[in-house]
């Protein structure tokens, strides 16, 4: 077993700064978990504290049943992959690979079926005799992957390990990734500001602001059911749309918009959660897919309102229309191509009633 449990954990440093909070979840054994998050919401601090690079302020860290607060790296059993490949530009990609276990006395019978084990898993059987500047970005941080496999820890950390390749190879190093945690079956834990990869890689999603834990769950329920505002609008792409409003219950319930005319009924299903609620301020969150120039086939709960096209973007299989609703603009809605609405003109877009989101205007928590 190679369960990772973090019980209260903080972070605090010498001048008072408080880089992660009172941290609690569980990484299950074999389990791939994505810590998400904007610069400085703590995630790479959480990691590197796991990894024992980062002392401990409050908490405990258990790694396999054992508690790590003291436990040196060297012998937490883990191996990490940073963002910068950190090969030694004087060695073979053979040597690099061998490099660690080299150190840990290894016999050389066993490196170096360890090395060509891993390095055939990772495509790069065919570079052992290059050196690291013979190497392309992509084949480069295969080789500091398989620096780690070839440690077989009980688990493994990365450190935004995509950030410097282009666009292309960081998707095909995302499914490279993936593709290994299902063939080693080992714990791995992911840190990354990219919501796309923390959506797609994930069997589980930390997000974190602040370095305070948001909310912990699969990809699609934390797409589907997201626990505040934040969340909301960080998770997903383009973001959420957002209107400030008030609820009112006079008669059918309604949310009203501010500065505009737009009330729009609140569905049955949301009527229900908002219990006694009374009216007041809220906010009402829409996805852009849910947004339409005309209701797909089949759906009946899309009502019209009328609003002033800011922006087109086509971006081959669908259009992104930036809009505007009274005084608040820089809203989106995903459509299909076969039509495109005329830049500055007002445009009758369609809002889905089952797919909006409301959340409390001042603490921004889902309703």
């Amino acid at each position: 077993m190679a369960e990772v449990k973090l019980e209260n954990v903080s972070k605090v440093y010498d001048a008072k700064v408080t880089a992660v909070r009172d941290v609690s979840t569980t990484i299950k054994d074999q389990e791939f978990v994505v810590l998400v998050g904007p610069s400085g919401c703590g995630k790479s601090t959480v990691l590197r504290m796991i990894a024992g690079l980062e002392e401990i302020s409050n908490g405990t860290i258990s790694i396999d049943g054992r508690v790590v607060n003291d436990v040196a790296p060297k012998d937490r059993d883990i191996a990490m992959v940073f963002q910068n490949y950190a090969l030694y530009p004087h060695m073979t990609v053979y040597d690099n690979l061998a490099f660690g276990l080299k150190l840990r006395k290894y016999s050389k019978p066993e490196i170096d079926q360890r090395v060509r084990e891993a390095a055939k898993i990772l495509g790069i059987d065919s570079y052992l005799d290059r050196k690291p500047k013979a190497l392309s970005g992509g084949q480069r941080q295969r080789v500091a992957l398989g620096r780690a496999i070839v440690r077989q820890p009980k688990v493994f950390l990365f450190d935004e390990p995509l950030s410097n390749l282009d666009a292309n190879l960081r998707v095909q190093m995302r499914t490279e990734i993936s593709r290994l945690h299902h063939r080693l079956k080992t714990t791995m834990i992911y840190v990354t500001h990219d919501q796309i990869e923390a959506m797609s890689m994930g069997d589980r999603i930390v997000v974190m602001r602040d370095g305070v834990v948001q909310q912990v769950d699969a990809p699609l329920a934390i797409y589907h059911k997201p626990a505040n505002k934040f969340v909301a609008g960080f998770i997903g792409s383009p973001t959420m749309n957002f209107l400030q409003g008030t609820l009112h219950r006079n008669g059918a319930t309604a949310f009203r918009q501010d500065g505009t005319d737009l009330s729009l009924p609140i569905p049955e299903s949301l009527v229900q959660r908002l219990g006694s609620r009374a009216e007041g301020p809220i906010t009402l969150g829409i996805r852009p897919e849910h947004i339409y120039l005309r209701p797909p086939s089949g759906v009946t709960t899309a009502v019209p309102f009328r609003t002033l096209v800011e922006v087109v973007e086509p971006v081959g299989n669908e259009i992104f229309i930036y809009f505007s609703t009274g005084t608040t603009s820089h809203h989106v809605a995903r459509v299909a191509t076969d039509r495109t609405p005329e830049v500055g003109k007002p445009c009758d877009l369609l809002i889905d009633l089952a797919k909006v989101h409301l959340f409390d205007a001042k603490t921004e928590n889902a309703l």
